[in-house]
């Protein structure tokens, strides 16, 4: 391959990427010791945690400093707390919702024109209950060492294609100096255009945007975006918006999805307050996902009637760049449904 990479700097190691791993190293990794941490270990609510579901508990500590102590129902607590309901079996749920099969390349996703996914890491920095992959088999779908080349081969020979996307897990997950590496390989591709993350970490551990990583992605030859992963207004607390405030004069797209979840954002109110604060941080709503129908998350399913009266009331409320997209990701599908 032809290398047409910008010259870098070299960074020295930041002292923030220790801390991020220490948070992460650390991190709450029972539901018991997660009611403790917010002042709950005595109430009702420990009797409906499912304590020996296959699907771990992981909260890191600055996810954990957002919520409402003693509050049973804070919004971020029921996207990250382990219930009873997740061992009931319920019609239309299946292990692999959107049916996203092995490819012939392990760690690469090719599901719609122009754009294809690497899989660059095998776990996120907090296990959200509602999560589509949480039966996903990372140990065989994962782009390292020799699979990642061949993902980069497949790529650089298919003109057509244009972004790719990384995730996982979340591509985050992976040192600065491992992502360089990727970044490189795949700026010396030359029909790329884009490069897109999908990510959540930084949400649960700010610490984990480091000014390096700003950097390096700012003086990429690829318009890069980032894609965040918020669904409440409580979680962009003040610790994310000094971080996010990295990327105020760079050339990074940030945006942001969410997905509707019953008990936690199914509200009008809540919807426009994300929209406002995530707007306020300089980051787009981009969609707003119905649930994905995995094993498992079922208590968090809004009916789709009720989404789309909440966001024909979402645009009688707010400029139309503050309303997500309504949607749905269908398997065999072209693109994502746009409900409204």
């Amino acid at each position: 391959m032809k290398n047409t990479s910008t010259i870098i700097p070299v960074y020295q190691p930041d002292c923030q990427v220790n801390s991020w791993k220490k948070l992460l190293k650390e991190a709450v990794s029972t539901p018991a010791s997660l009611l403790e941490a917010v002042g709950l270990a005595e109430h009702p609510i420990r009797l409906q945690l499912a304590e020996l579901s296959e699907f771990k508990t992981r909260v890191p500590q600055p996810y954990i400093d957002k919520m409402t102590k003693g509050n049973p129902d804070d919004p971020l607590l029921r996207q990250v707390l382990s219930h009873q309901n997740e061992t009931i079996t319920f019609s239309g749920y299946s292990k692999n919702p959107l049916k996203e099969e092995h490819n012939a390349i392990p760690g690469l996703l090719h599901k719609y024109k122009g754009r294809v996914l690497l899989i660059l890491a095998s776990a996120c920095a907090v296990n959200c209950r509602y999560c589509f992959r949480r039966h996903f088999p990372y140990q065989d779908s994962l782009a390292s060492g020799a699979q990642l080349e061949n993902a980069l081969s497949y790529i650089a020979k298919s003109p057509s294609i244009s972004e790719v996307i990384l995730s996982g897990g979340d591509p985050l997950m992976v040192s600065d100096s491992r992502l360089f590496e990727v970044i490189a390989k795949l700026e010396d591709i030359p029909h790329l255009k884009r490069l897109r993350f999908h990510t959540r970490l930084p949400v649960v551990i700010p610490q984990r945007i480091t000014q390096a990583l700003v950097d390096r992605l700012n003086h990429s030859r690829l318009k890069i975006s980032l894609v965040l992963h918020i669904n409440h207004a409580n979680e962009i607390d003040s610790l994310l918006s000094e971080y996010l405030a990295l990327f105020a004069s760079s050339k990074i797209t940030l945006l942001n999805q969410s997905v509707l979840l019953k008990g936690v954002n199914d509200s009008l109110d809540s919807l426009q307050e994300l929209s406002e604060k995530l707007f306020e941080n300089k980051v787009l709503p981009y969609y707003l996902h119905l649930l994905d129908k995995v094993i498992g998350a079922a208590h968090f399913e809004v009916n789709t009637n009720v989404a789309v009266k909440l966001i024909e009331e979402l645009q009688k409320r707010l400029p139309g760049y503050l309303v997500p997209k309504l949607a749905r990701e269908e398997p065999g599908r072209a693109s994502k449904t746009v409900i409204a």
